[in-house]
């Protein structure tokens, strides 16, 4: 059977379910989770619930876009990839014309809903999000430069600052801790997947860190950047914005989050580097739990 065929014998059903998978539904709720944090910690209490909810609506609908372009851009790649070689783009479930189409629909609903109920700065800097992450990483960044997830983590480290701006209209510096917190956390996060993926890598053609430069390597700059790490999670305490529970709690996580990373470099296995990867998204989602739970505390 053709990929013609098969996609033609697809209901309209099945094809929405799978343009929704090419959104990266379990990768896109950290992103809306971190952005919900940032409205919180900008309110001084709870945030409006109108705004709150256009605003987690508006950045999960364009950042869900960002990632059905990406799969269409990479679908040649994710074919060779044992990691993404199920994704409908890549299978032909979906075709590249349908997903565009669906991804253009979805980002400018998203965006319409930010201007139109949020706020324009919010808008604004959620599709300088958008093209960051759709054309720049995607397209120049990541097939360019063993240091692509470094530049292109901007893109990431945006939803935390977004939920800010969506509350208050500005950029404060509160705003750009969170995102730096992001944006150092990225690196380390993603070389671990990659470190245990470098075969898939290296046959996609993709010059990522461990395939050019070796694993060790990547697992030194992985150790740096959480030594960095620890001294970015310490500023929302030094700046007033947290107060000593978030403290012992950061503190605490990054140091488990430096074990990790110790270990790895010093003893590298594929083993330990999933686990390092699976801790780095439960040391972010409890890192930003730590934030929210001591803003009302206090």
């Amino acid at each position: 059977m053709t990929v013609l065929s098969t996609r033609a014998s697809h209901s309209a059903g099945q094809r929405l379910a799978f343009f929704f998978a090419l959104c990266k539904p379990r990768v896109n709720s950290l992103i809306v989770f971190t952005a919900m944090i940032g409205m919180f910690m900008a309110a001084p209490a709870f945030p409006p619930f109108s705004m709150f909810v256009a605003a987690s609506v508006g950045i999960a609908l364009v950042a869900g876009a960002a990632a059905a372009i990406n799969c269409v851009i990479e679908q040649h790649i994710d074919a060779r990839m044992a990691r993404t070689r199920a994704r409908p783009t890549a299978r032909g479930e979906v075709s590249a014309t349908e997903a565009l189409s669906l991804a253009t629909l979805v980002g400018g609903v998203g965006l319409w809903i930010l201007h139109a109920f949020v706020n324009p700065l919010t808008m604004w800097l959620t599709l300088a999000t958008f093209l960051g992450y759709a054309l720049i990483y995607t397209v120049i960044l990541k097939p360019a430069t063993p240091m692509n997830i470094v530049i292109g983590g901007a893109s990431g480290a945006m939803p935390p600052l977004l939920g800010w701006t969506a509350i208050t209209g500005q950029i404060g510096p509160e705003a750009l801790v969170l995102f730096l917190i992001v944006f150092i956390w990225t690196p380390p996060h993603f070389w671990a997947l990659a470190c245990y993926r470098r075969a898939d890598y290296a046959k996609s053609g993709l010059p990522m860190l461990p395939v050019t430069h070796g694993v060790r390597l990547t697992c030194l700059h992985s150790l740096l950047y959480v030594v960095m790490l620890t001294g970015a999670t310490v500023l929302p305490y030094t700046l007033g914005m947290s107060g000593p529970w978030y403290l012992v709690a950061a503190l605490l996580l990054d140091a488990i989050f430096l074990a990790h990373s110790v270990v790895l470099w010093r003893n590298y296995s594929d083993r330990l580097a999933r686990s390092t990867f699976r801790y780095s998204i439960v040391y972010l989602t409890l890192l930003f739990a730590a934030l929210l739970a001591d803003h009302f505390l206090r």
